[in-house]
């Protein structure tokens, strides 16, 4: 155990079990000292002391002495008596990590064929690069332990996204690009996002090398949707219009509830189905019949078709009845006949109404008694 520990003082390297990590940090800030660093081709390591970058070492093998290593004077451990240094060790990988995926909800936008609000998403791949390893550490990394390379990726897919969100919205937006077969466009969108996502890694240290196999596509039930409206529109052009259509399905339908039998079809579905076809026939019950000679329905080609026959003479109109003679009532005093309605006779000028002196009911004008009470109505005067 001993001898494994010498070994581990004597040699500062990244293992191998650490070979895919972007950062590796060395798990011991106490450096004896003539070890030597092995640094990999494709690593560089870093040298930070209380929070600052004192030091990169580039590939190779290193032997840590102040005399070859300047800055390494400033980590002299004294209570060693300078036989050590005191600082941390960070290895960064110099090369370029693929296969990094990214992806997520885009944006809701309108479509400008059919008006609705559809949800996009966005898929693909990229390539990922260091490019000033100090600026990684000091910027996003910090001094921790970095074992799981999302702690990096994973920061930079989020602003992948978010410069592939703004170059496609925008592009939706201004009308240049449809949403169905966004395809065609994923060079166009990989020449924009590039270049603008590297311009926010750049204070990371960081650079997206290489980014593709990006796939735009739409939110599952949205692009079910579409597929229907884009459906339903195509039938309703061959069929000669929306409701042509829906009643040549209603009609479809019926038929096919009937081949499966009798009790397949309900009599208010199978009403609804025949009313959709008589008014489907309406129009062609009006149409002109055939010219002579032409095959249309139970005629035969090449025989003469009847003369329609010639309409029935209009029935003359009947002469107009007189004219019902207006409601009158006898007058009491001069019995002759007065419009209903009136309040005097117009040959005595009698009143028409009156009422009883007992009960002070009201009388029509030819009454002799008291309907409520019975009391002798007396002659009005003229």
């Amino acid at each position: 155990m001993g001898i494994l520990n010498e070994a581990r003082r004597e040699f500062i390297a990244a293992p191998d079990t650490s070979k895919g990590q972007i950062v590796y940090k060395w798990p011991d800030q106490n450096i004896r000292k003539f070890a030597r660093a092995i640094v990999e081709p494709d690593a560089v390591a870093v040298f930070m002391n209380q929070g600052r970058v004192a030091g990169v070492l580039p590939p190779g093998q290193h032997t840590l002495d102040a005399s070859e290593l300047p800055f390494l004077g400033m980590f002299v451990d004294w209570g060693s008596n300078s036989n050590a240094f005191k600082a941390e060790i960070y290895f960064v990988g110099a090369r370029e990590f693929p296969n990094c995926r990214f992806g997520g909800r885009l944006d809701e936008v309108q479509d400008p064929v059919s008006g609705l609000i559809v949800t996009l998403r966005a898929f693909g791949e990229y390539a990922l690069k260091v490019v000033d390893p100090t600026r990684l550490i000091l910027n996003l990394v910090g001094t921790v332990d970095v074992t799981n390379n999302e702690a990096i990726t994973g920061w930079v897919a989020q602003q992948l996204l978010k410069c592939t969100r703004t170059s496609i919205t925008t592009q939706l937006m201004s009308g240049a690009w449809p949403i169905l077969g966004l395809s065609m466009h994923s060079p166009d969108i990989e020449a924009a996002t590039r270049p603008t996502t590297n311009e926010q890694l750049a204070d990371y240290g960081l650079e997206i090398s290489r980014f593709g196999n990006l796939d735009v596509n739409l939110d599952d039930d949205d692009n079910a949707r579409l597929k229907k409206l884009a459906g339903d529109t195509a039938y309703s052009r061959l069929a000669g219009g929306f409701l042509q259509a829906a009643q040549a399905e209603a009609l479809q339908g019926a038929g096919q509830g009937m081949a499966q039998g009798g009790g397949a079809v309900t009599p208010m579905f199978l009403g609804a189905g025949l009313g959709m076809a008589n008014q489907m026939m309406q129009p062609m019950q009006g149409a002109a019949p055939p010219p002579p000679g032409a095959f249309a329905g139970g005629g035969q080609p090449g025989y003469a078709q009847a003369a329609p026959a010639a309409p029935a003479p209009a029935a003359p109109a009947a002469e107009a009845a007189p004219a019902a003679p207006a409601a009158t009532v006898e007058c009491g005093n001069c019995h002759n006949q007065v419009r209903a309605g009136a309040k005097f006779c117009d040959s005595c000028g009698a009143a028409m109404s009156k009422h009883c002196t007992n009960c002070n009911a009201d009388l029509s004008g030819a009454a002799k008694f008291c309907a409520e009470c019975g009391t002798p109505v007396t002659p009005p005067s003229a």
